[in-house]
């Protein structure tokens, strides 16, 4: 160790000496962390809407038709077969399972299911099976929607990482989203849509 490096380490220790020692904080990975009093659905829509995303909870047979609000302005949508059979009548369905990435980025929106939803980070997981598509689907439109349903949710990281090792993808590509693609400059200038969505619409069924 370099004499300058012992001698800014040993001021460190110096103007910590008064300092009361930090306690240990214990921690299993896994353990159930919860969402104290809130309930779990409420939190997700809670912390989804935080990051600018829009939320609506719905019962079952409200889904076409949230599909067809949560899609205003858009002509174009894209999905895979799951979804496109499932609700047939929400948009002008374009299949996108063949479409290359400037098609792609053509079309208006996409709509996709998720595999798991995590309440207190306010993140959608995708699998990329069946009613969410090839990766690229949900990257490069613009807008897109996804159908959650209650039962998906859980309440933290560990849990979710769980699921998707109990139903086995997490050998997968997966694809984790928490609200509108976004980034910040230098200056903490938010910009929206250069790695993914603009806009994130969440429809929670249950």
């Amino acid at each position: 160790m370099s004499d300058a490096r012992q001698q800014i380490l040993d001021r460190i220790r110096h103007a910590l000496a008064d300092r009361p020692e930090v306690p240990d904080v214990p921690w299993v990975y896994g353990r159930a962390v919860g969402t104290g009093d809130v309930d779990l659905v409420a939190r997700f829509v809670e912390r989804v809407t935080d990051y600018r995303a829009d939320v609506e909870r719905i019962d079952e047979p409200g889904i076409g038709a949230a599909i067809t609000a949560a899609l205003r302005g858009c002509t174009h949508v894209v999905a895979d077969d799951a979804v496109r059979q499932a609700w047939p009548d929400s948009a002008r369905w374009v299949a996108g399972a063949d479409l290359t990435a400037d098609q792609l980025d053509a079309v208006d929106a996409v709509v996709t299911t998720a595999t798991v939803a995590i309440a207190n980070t306010g993140t959608l997981v995708l699998d990329h099976g069946p009613g969410q598509g090839r990766r690229a689907m949900s990257l490069v439109p613009d807008v897109h929607v996804c159908v959650v349903r209650a039962g998906q949710i859980v309440d933290d990281v560990p849990e979710a990482v769980a699921r998707l090792v109990e139903s086995g993808v997490h050998v997968r590509p997966l694809t984790w989203i928490s609200g509108p693609s976004a980034t910040s400059d230098i200056e903490l200038d938010r910009v929206e849509g250069v790695h993914g969505p603009r806009t994130l619409r969440v429809i929670v069924v249950g």
